[in-house]
């Protein structure tokens, strides 16, 4: 048996153990990827940037731990970029298991940023419904949410004087990793017309640039590609730029994989068929 018949049949446990093995090559000596901001991560970076001190940018971070991996890391950098620029911001979550996880990374940022929730900041909290809570704070915030997370009346918050829904805010940026993207698209942008911007985890991304090409987002972040082009652009390496090291290992070992069994499988069947025609 030659060499390129042996690797048609290896066992692809060697193969998931060659992936394992190289991801670890990231920990052990780190190193940076070039990053090159695509077209509609730029347009989120443009639009946040061009938010004025003092005005209103409407945060929903609608995912929980399963995709924390790649939609935390783009949170950070969006709410960075707003805390660095004074702008202030609301912020919500439709999903179950999203308010713990938010409220730890609100606080966390509002700390090293030195922003004072109820003042600088909002977060409002979890409520069941995603279509419903999305219609309902077209009209008023306070109707799906009289208090906020920690149970302070939406009327006592400073920073929530002045402003009543969606019209008072200049955009909504959705992080997700479900449907609730599609209930912004139609229950929010479809009902209110309020400019909306989604980021998504990687596998999500091909089915939602439609909505780009319509004008009905006017950005998109698709997984930690896209994180770590929102962090290059506001020049502040985090979570995005480390993990896109480790994805460059791993897909160069996948695609060096895919060549080779490509290659073994052509040159094999080229040397039967001459075989075959021998006898």
């Amino acid at each position: 048996m030659t060499f390129l018949e042996k690797l048609m049949q290896v066992d692809r446990r060697w193969i998931y153990l060659a992936i394992g093995v190289a991801v670890i090559i990231p920990a052990i000596k780190s190193f940076n990827v070039p990053v090159s901001p695509s077209p509609e991560v730029k347009k989120v970076y443009d639009f946040v940037e061009n938010i004025k001190p003092g005005e209103y940018l409407f945060v929903a971070m609608d995912y929980d731990p399963t995709s924390l991996a790649e939609l935390n890391p783009m949170a950070e950098a969006i709410l960075k970029h707003a805390f660095i620029r004074n702008e202030k911001v609301v912020i919500v979550t439709l999903a179950q298991f999203g308010p713990g996880m938010v409220e730890a990374i609100t606080s966390r940022l509002a700390t090293e940023f030195n922003k004072v929730r109820g003042v600088d900041y909002a977060f409002l909290g979890y409520r069941p419904y995603p279509a419903i809570t999305i219609l309902a704070m077209g009209v008023d915030f306070r109707s799906p949410f009289p208090v906020d997370y920690y149970g302070t009346p939406l009327d006592s918050l400073p920073v929530m004087r002045g402003i009543k829904n969606f019209y008072n805010v200049k955009g909504v940026i959705d992080l997700t990793s479900g449907n609730t993207a599609d209930m912004w698209l139609t229950d929010g942008n479809g009902r209110y017309g309020f400019p909306l911007a989604i980021g998504i985890t990687g596998v999500m991304a091909a089915n939602y640039y439609q909505y780009l090409q319509s004008g009905q987002l006017f950005g998109i972040i698709p997984g930690i590609k896209g994180a770590a082009e929102y962090e290059s652009l506001i020049k502040r390496p985090g979570e995005g730029m480390t993990q896109a090291a480790y994805q460059v290992v791993a897909h160069t070992v996948i695609i060096l994989f895919i060549i080779l069994s490509n290659v073994a499988y052509f040159a094999t069947r080229k040397g039967r068929a001459k075989s075959g025609g021998a006898r």
